[in-house]
C-alpha cells in the first residue's frame, strides 16, 4: 500500500502538511524567542539586534526538537480530518482498503520524521546550544552572571596536599574553559584556607590557568592577580565528560562519550537516557500518529467532535509529559535509562494500536 499510487498520494499530503507546520512553528518560535532574548539581554554590554537575531537562529533547532512530537500529532490529525472531509478515506474504505493499509504512509512519514529529528535536528540543536552559550558569554564581558545558581556541577581535585573544589557559572570548549570560576582550597583538617574567584579558568596540560583572580584568605585582605597557575591531575577528557551537558552532545557522539565517561568512572545515566530517548524518537512520533488516528478517522463531512479532538490533544500532551518525567527519572538514576526511554513509547504504541483495532475491527 505504501508504495502504491494511493500510498504515494497520502505520503505527499503528509509531507506537504508537515512542511507547512514546520514553517509556521519556526516563524512563531523565532518571534517569541527573539522577543524574550531582547528583553532579557538588551541591557548587556555586548548585545546588538543582529546578535540577538543570530542567537535566536542558533537556538531554533533546540526548541524545534522539543516541539516535534506535537507537530507529528497535529499533522496526523490535520491530514486525516482533511481526507475525511473530502470523502477520500470513505472511498478508500469502500475499495476494501483497511485502516492499517491507508495508515501505513502516515506511519512511515512519522517514522522518517523521527529519524530526521534524531540524525539532523538533534546535532544542529547540540551545536546551536553551544554557540548560544558562547554568544551570551561574549555579550556579558566582565559582567557577572545574574543567576545565583551554578549552571555546572562542582568538581573536586586532590593533587598532592592540595584539596580544591571548583565551580563556575558557565562552561565553554566542552568543559575545559570555566567562566566566573570559584576555587575553594581546604587543608588536611577540612578547613577553608583560600578562596580564588577567577574571571576564567582554562584547563591546560597539568594545570589550571586562572585569569583576573581575586584571592581571599581567612583574616587577610583580598589580593588581585592577573594570572595564577594551579597544579592539577585532572585530564581534559575527564573534565569534558564530567561537565558537558547531554543536550550539547550530538546523537552520533553519545555512544562514544558514554564509553569514555565509563572509563573515567563518571556517572552515565543522563547520557544513556539522552541516547535512548533520541533512539526511541521515531517510535514516539508513530505513537503520536496513532493517537491522532484514533480521534480523526470517524467520518464527518463538516466537523469532527470537538470533545474527541480535545481528547486526542490531551492524550498526546499526557504522553509527552510522561515521557519527559520518566526521562528525568532515568537521568537521575531512579529507573534504568533504557526503561525510562522506551516504556512510555511502547505503552503508547500498544494503546494506540488497541484503540484502532477496537474502532475499526471490533
Amino acid at each position: 500500500m505504501i508504495f502504491g499510487t494511493l500510498g504515494r498520494y497520502f505520503f505527499r499530503r503528509y509531507l506537504a502538511i508537515t512542511i507547512w507546520f514546520f514553517l509556521g512553528i519556526i516563524s512563531i518560535v523565532f518571534l517569541i524567542d527573539f522577543s524574550e532574548t531582547a528583553g532579557r539581554m538588551s541591557g548587556l554590554p555586548g548585545y546588538t539586534v543582529a546578535g540577538g537575531l543570530l542567537m535566536t537562529a542558533v537556538r531554533l533547532p533546540l526548541i524545534i526538537q522539543q516541539t516535534v512530537p506535537f507537530i507529528a500529532l497535529f499533522v496526523g490529525m490535520t491530514v486525516l480530518i482533511g481526507l475525511n472531509r473530502r470523502y477520500e478515506l470513505v472511498v478508500a474504505r469502500a475499495a476494501g482498503i483497511s485502516v492499517w493499509q491507508f495508515m501505513s504512509p502516515f506511519i512511515a512519514g512519522a517514522f522518517l520524521l523521527g529519524i530526521l529529528t534524531m540524525a539532523v535536528i538533534n546535532p544542529l540543536a547540540a551545536w546551536g546550544q553551544r554557540q548560544a552559550a558562547l554568544v551570551e558569554t561574549d555579550w556579558r564581558g566582565q559582567e557577572k552572571a545574574t543567576s545565583s545558581k551554578p549552571q555546572v556541577p562542582w568538581l573536586r581535585q586532590i593533587s598532592g596536599k592540595d584539596d580544591v573544589i571548583i565551580g563556575a557559572r558557565t562552561i565553554q570548549e566542552n568543559g575545559t574553559l570555566l567562566i566566573d570560576a570559584v576555587l575553594i582550597h581546604f587543608d588536611s583538617n577540612g578547613r577553608v584556607i583560600l578562596r580564588q574567584d577567577a574571571a576564567s579558568a582554562k584547563l591546560e596540560d597539568g594545570y589550571w590557568l586562572l585569569k583576573n583572580v581575586t584571592e581571599r584568605r581567612p583574616g587577610e585582605i583580598a589580593v588581585r592577580k592577573d594570572t595564577v597557575q594551579l597544579r592539577t591531575n585532572l585530564k581534559q577528557d575527564f573534565v569534558q565528560e564530567r561537565l558537558t551537558s547531554p543536550e550539547t552532545i550530538a546523537f552520533f557522539d553519545l555512544s562514544n562519550r558514554i564509553a569514555i565517561a565509563k572509563s573515567f568512572g563518571v556517572p552515565t545515566k543522563a547520557l544513556e537516557t539522552q541516547f535512548h530517548s533520541l533512539l526511541s524518537q521515531p517510535l514516539l512520533l508513530v505513537a503520536m500518529t496513532l493517537i491522532a488516528a484514533t480521534v480523526s478517522l470517524k467520518f464527518s463531512r463538516f466537523n469532527q467532535s470537538r470533545s474527541v479532538i480535545l481528547g486526542g490533544i490531551l492524550s498526546g500532551f499526557v504522553l509527552y509529559v510522561v515521557n519527559v518525567l520518566v526521562k528525568a527519572f532515568g537521568s537521575s538514576g531512579v529507573v534504568p535509562p533504557f526503561v525510562a526511554a522506551w516504556i512510555p513509547v511502547v505503552v503508547a504504541l500498544a494503546l494506540g494500536a488497541t484503540i484502532l483495532l477496537h474502532q475499526e475491527d471490533g
